[in-house]
C-alpha cells in the first residue's frame, strides 16, 4: 500500500513539472509572438509617419517651386489643404499654437495694412497658417487623423497629376520638358502616403 501511495505521489510531482513546464513553453510562445507582432506595428506605424513627413515635403516642395505649367493657382491652391492633412503631428502641433497664432497675425496685419510689402509668394503660407489655427477640432483633430483625410489626400494627387500631364500635353512632356519632370515626380509623390495609408486601413 505505500508502495502505492509512493508511486502515485511520484507522478503527481511528475505531472505537475509537466504542467509547469507547458505553461512556460506556452508563455515563452506567447511573449515571441507578442514580441513579432510589436516589432511588426512598430515598422508599420514607422513607414507611415515616415512616408507622412515625405508626402508633406513633397508638396511643400511643389509649393515653393511654383514651375508648373497649371493655367490657374486654384491647381496650386490644393497643395494647401493636402499639407494640411499630412502636415506630421510635431509641426502641426506648433502651429496651431502660440507660434501659429502670432504667425498668423502678422501675417494678416501686413496683409491688411501693408499689402506692397507683402509678397505675392508668401500668401499660400500664410493662408496654410492661417488655416491650421483656425480649423474647427473635427477636422484638425477627427477628420486629418481618419481615413477621410487620407481619401482627400488621394484625390487631390489624382486631379493635380492629371492636370499636370494635361497641361504639359501628354505623359511623355511631362517627364521631358524643362521643369516637367521635378514637377511630375513631385506630384507622383504625393501618392506615396495615402496608398500606404488605405493599404493598412484595408488590412
Amino acid at each position: 500500500m505505500a508502495i502505492n501511495q509512493s508511486y502515485l505521489k511520484m507522478m503527481t510531482e511528475s505531472d505537475a513539472a509537466d504542467l509547469i513546464s507547458n505553461d512556460f513553453k506556452v508563455l515563452g510562445a506567447a511573449a515571441k509572438k507578442l514580441a513579432g507582432h510589436a516589432v511588426r506595428l512598430g515598422s508599420l506605424g514607422f513607414g507611415t509617419s515616415f512616408l507622412k513627413w515625405v508626402a508633406s515635403f513633397a508638396a511643400i516642395y511643389l509649393l515653393i517651386l511654383d514651375r508648373t505649367n497649371w493655367k490657374s493657382n486654384i491647381l496650386t491652391g490644393l497643395l494647401i489643404p493636402y499639407i494640411f492633412f499630412t502636415l506630421p503631428s510635431i509641426l502641426f502641433d506648433i502651429f496651431r499654437g502660440e507660434v501659429g497664432k502670432w504667425i498668423a497675425f502678422v501675417g494678416v496685419v501686413l496683409r491688411l495694412f501693408f499689402p506692397k510689402r507683402f509678397p505675392e509668394w508668401l500668401e499660400l503660407p500664410a493662408v496654410l497658417i492661417l488655416l491650421i489655427v483656425v480649423a474647427p477640432s473635427l477636422y484638425a483633430d477627427t477628420v486629418r487623423g481618419d481615413w477621410i483625410g487620407v481619401v482627400i489626400c488621394l484625390l487631390i494627387a489624382g486631379y493635380l497629376l492629371q492636370e499636370h500631364i494635361r497641361a504639359a500635353g501628354g505623359f511623355r512632356d511631362a517627364f521631358t520638358k524643362p521643369g516637367g519632370i521635378s514637377n511630375t515626380v513631385g506630384i507622383i509623390i504625393l501618392f506615396v502616403y495615402p496608398v500606404w495609408a488605405i493599404v493598412l486601413y484595408i488590412l
